[in-house]
């Protein structure tokens, strides 16, 4: 992402409430029982490899139909040289 975003929780019904700015998301899914069980060591395995990224927010989201269910977690994050505090 080359620009710096913000979020409000405004669309989930929350008011008022700002999320921290962010220059990147990593969205891990999956839609296999097998895959979604591991889904949390996929995630951890990411933020261990990755400590110059600072997250900053979580979403988790599930999705269904008549066969398939899908797990999705996505991390925003903060990830630059400069200090956050500075900005």
């Amino acid at each position: 992402m080359g620009r710096e975003s913000t979020l409000t929780r405004e669309a989930e019904g929350v008011t008022g409430v700002e999320v921290e700015q962010f220059n990147g998301v990593r969205i891990f899914a999956a839609t296999l029982a097998r895959e979604r069980e591991a889904l949390g060591e996929r995630v951890t395995a990411w933020i261990r490899d990755n400590p110059a990224k600072q997250i900053v927010d979580v979403s988790v989201t599930q999705s269904s139909d008549a066969e398939f269910h899908c797990l999705a977690i996505t991390l925003f994050f903060w990830e630059g040289p400069q200090n956050r505090e500075a900005r």
